[in-house]
């Protein structure tokens, strides 16, 4: 019985690291593509598409969400900051939350559960269907006509995405705190201002360009390996969320790492200990 639950385990670990190596072996090939094969995803009819899809049709529910979580914060942080008299910072810590952390995570889950899904639904489907199958045998590569184009769209529009999460939850914790708690706009700004820096919105669309990228890859690689049936195309849709978003946090702890140390880089230490400050 232990031999056969080492078997299992050790079946399930080289399964996993032969999936990653394909998935490493999937990106390569996407790099190439969109190096080399730039006159055709360049394409309007391509590209355009892909903008309208992952960003036009994603900023509403992006600005809905991220107006009610600034309005949330403020209600809950109100009363700690008010038994301390410091209400008129609020504005700030609203600010810095949101532009660093809460914006581009929260864009980039949105994107992961309404464009991910659907990416890999939709490339599942045309495998299922043998329409990859079809482009490659009329000489069309089937990663250059339909992932780079979804890869590019995503890169770009998730930080334009982020953006509009980012003013919608600053705006939603402004409204809550000034005319909801009474605290003086003057002083929300200020402290905004004060608190938020030209690096600090920059970390936020890093982060959001990163988890851009691996929403794209990620569901596009799921819709191109998924397996035959409309059961293998909904579990495909659903791993690409699921792996997504798993991605998106562990990406986020990574990445506010190394940006912490590169701002100490380039602006001075300012951090007491390896992950404080």
């Amino acid at each position: 019985m232990v031999a056969s639950h080492v078997a299992h385990v050790g079946s399930k670990v080289l399964e996993s690291l032969e999936g990653f190596g394909r998935f490493t072996v999937f990106c390569g090939q996407t790099w190439a593509w969109l190096v080399r094969g730039f006159k055709s995803w360049v394409r309007p009819n391509h590209i355009l598409p892909q903008f309208y899809q992952i960003g036009s049709r994603s900023i509403g529910v992006v600005m809905i969400v991220g107006m009610f979580i600034g309005m949330v914060m403020a209600i809950e942080t109100y009363a700690q900051f008010a038994a301390i008299g410091q209400q008129a910072r609020l504005g700030g810590i609203i600010g810095i939350s949101v532009v660093k952390q809460i914006g581009p995570v929260l864009a980039a889950i949105m994107i992961a559960g309404r464009v991910g899904g659907s990416v890999s639904a939709e490339l599942g489907t045309m495998r299922v269907t043998e329409q990859l199958d079809a482009l490659r045998v009329m000489g069309a590569d089937p990663i250059a006509h339909l992932v780079v184009p979804r890869v590019v769209a995503c890169v770009l529009m998730v930080p334009v995405l982020t953006v509009f999460s980012d003013l919608l939850g600053i705006a939603g914790g402004y409204v809550i705190t000034v005319y909801g708690f009474g605290v003086n706009h003057s002083d929300y700004w200020e402290f905004s201002a004060r608190f938020v820096g030209g690096y600090d919105i920059c970390v936020g669309l890093i982060k959001s360009v990163f988890f851009g990228l691996a929403i794209a890859l990620i569901s596009c690689y799921k819709g191109f390996n998924c397996r035959s049936g409309a059961a293998g195309v909904g579990r495909a849709a659903t791993e690409a969320f699921v792996t997504s978003f798993i991605a998106i946090i562990v990406m986020n702890f990574f990445l506010a790492k190394v940006l912490r140390d590169l701002r100490d880089v380039l602006f001075g230490h300012t951090a007491v200990g390896a992950f404080s400050g």
